[in-house]
């Protein structure tokens, strides 16, 4: 199947550089609105099969303008919601932040054993990704599949099970809101990176260079 990832736009808490990722989130922001418009141009000559979200505000707010334009019902799925904070959630600062890359990346890498502070483990975090992601494989094995979901959350679950990059290609690269990362394949035979698009589908005017957003951001920086 073709598997379109999609991180959601723009929020206030990317502009401001925290570690949001508590339910239910927060919303977009008015830069956020606008980028969620601009999938349905982006993506006019994709068929589309499916559009999935998780259990987060912004996955909603940010597929329902393509949802509309389809015709079809977004589904919210359990497991594709962003990697919890645990305890440094809501926090800006540089080196919870850089934690927490530390401790997701870890996961990307291999060592599922690494324990975010208060939080969880990376089996756990692959267990319910991968589930949500078979669940979508299922409905949809031969036709394309929209899932928008979350920076962090995409990156380290590509650098886990795409096949054809070193698990650190995700990591060195930003996913800017959303941000499209096309692959294809499914969960028995394993996945391949077709694209890695880390700039907003409507283009340059809807990018926001001053936004600190930590979640999106490239581990080089």
């Amino acid at each position: 199947m073709r598997l379109l990832l999609i991180r959601h736009g723009q929020t206030p808490a990317n502009v401001d550089g925290r570690l949001n990722t508590a339910a239910p989130g927060p919303g977009l922001t008015e830069l956020g609105e606008r980028q969620a418009a601009g999938i349905p141009v982006a993506l006019q000559g994709d068929v589309i099969d499916g559009i999935f979200v998780s259990t987060l505000l912004r996955t909603h707010v940010t597929a329902a303008p393509l949802a509309a334009d389809r015709r079809i019902d977004a589904v919210e799925l359990p497991g594709i919601h962003e990697i919890g904070a645990g305890s440094l959630e809501d926090r800006s600062d540089r080196e919870s932040v850089h934690r927490y890359h530390r401790t997701a990346f870890a996961w990307g890498l291999g060592d599922l054993d690494v324990v975010m502070p208060g939080g969880v483990d990376g089996h756990e975090f692959f267990e319910r990704f991968d589930a949500s992601i078979a669940t979508v494989s299922a409905l949809h094995e031969s036709g394309t599949a929209v899932v928008v979901s979350h920076g962090a959350a995409i990156r380290v679950w590509i650098a886990g099970r795409v096949t054809n990059v070193p698990p650190s290609f995700s990591g060195d690269r930003e996913i800017d809101n959303t941000g499209v990362i096309e692959l294809d394949g499914n969960p028995d035979d394993g996945w391949v990176l077709l694209s890695w698009q880390g700039s907003p589908v409507g283009g340059s005017d809807l990018a926001d260079e001053a936004a600190l957003d930590p979640t999106g951001e490239s581990l080089r920086d």
